[in-house]
């Protein structure tokens, strides 16, 4: 074998050990290596040369990139984690068949789609999704995504928290918290415009928390200018804060009326 990647491997190995430790400065920092030892290799993306180690350093390069999207997961760093998952998605899409699948191929892939959905990217998660084989769509981890999405854009938000409780992968649980916050802000934010109080019961329900000390925690860190009372959680304050405007509809509907006149002298 290559001197070259004998020692890599071997980087390779110090370095998936430090992140079973959560040793995240020592990762980052033989990860960093990694990258640059890689760029040696004339077999890796872009140019794909043959040489007599070429399945090997491919596998390995891969591998190296699959433990740098986990371990961005582990560090809650989401620009890291798409700065790494590109630089992987060479070996998914451009390798073919001169090395075996990863079976953290549907995974990762799936973890991506959930990463755009979470930043409300929803173009770039459809333009990820037609990308896929019909195949890739039935993996369990995939139609994750998908059903968390459609869920999503149905407003369906109770079926996106109950999905936390079943994630495909233990890796999915970061996104999924961040997910599930994303929804209770929005439900509360129009609990908060439609309601005047409601009670803790209510409350509760609506926003998915399993008790009363739980809904209590988020409104003393989330929304602190909420009140909770005799049993209610009453919202003047957030309304005095950010009073809702109102609509002008009489003028929308002048104007609406006016463009449909216009309309049909021109036709």
């Amino acid at each position: 074998m290559d001197p070259k990647v004998t020692e890599a491997t071997q980087l390779f190995g110090r370095f998936k050990a430090a992140i079973v430790r959560n040793d995240f400065p020592t990762s980052t920092n033989l990860l960093s290596q990694l990258k640059v030892m890689l760029t040696g290799f004339k077999s890796l993306p872009p140019l794909f040369e043959d040489t007599p180690s070429s399945v090997h350093e491919l596998t390995l390069a891969r591998d190296i990139y699959e433990h740098a999207v986990i371990l961005s997961v582990e560090m809650e760093d989401q620009d890291a984690f798409e700065r790494d998952f590109f630089q992987l998605k060479p070996y998914y899409t451009d390798v073919g068949g001169r090395i075996p699948p990863s079976p953290q191929e549907y995974p990762i892939l799936g973890l991506n789609l959930l990463r755009l959905l979470v930043q409300n990217r929803i173009a770039e998660f459809h333009t990820e999704l037609e990308l896929l084989s019909s195949a890739a769509l039935e993996n369990p981890c995939i139609k994750h995504a998908v059903e968390l999405e459609q869920s999503f854009m149905e407003g369906a938000y109770n079926r996106v928290l109950i999905a936390r409780q079943t994630v495909p992968h233990d890796t999915y649980v970061y996104f999924m918290d961040l997910l599930a916050k994303t929804v209770r802000d929005e439900i509360a934010g129009c609990s908060e415009k439609a309601y005047d109080y409601l009670s803790i019961q209510d409350a509760r329900q609506m926003l998915l928390f399993t008790s009363d000390k739980e809904l209590s925690e988020y409104i003393n860190e989330e929304h602190p200018e909420w009140e909770i009372k005799n049993g209610f959680v009453y919202f003047q304050k957030a309304k005095e804060v950010a009073p809702s405007k109102e609509i002008p509809s009489l003028q929308l509907i002048n104007q609406t009326l006016s463009y449909a006149r216009e309309l049909e002298r021109i036709v």
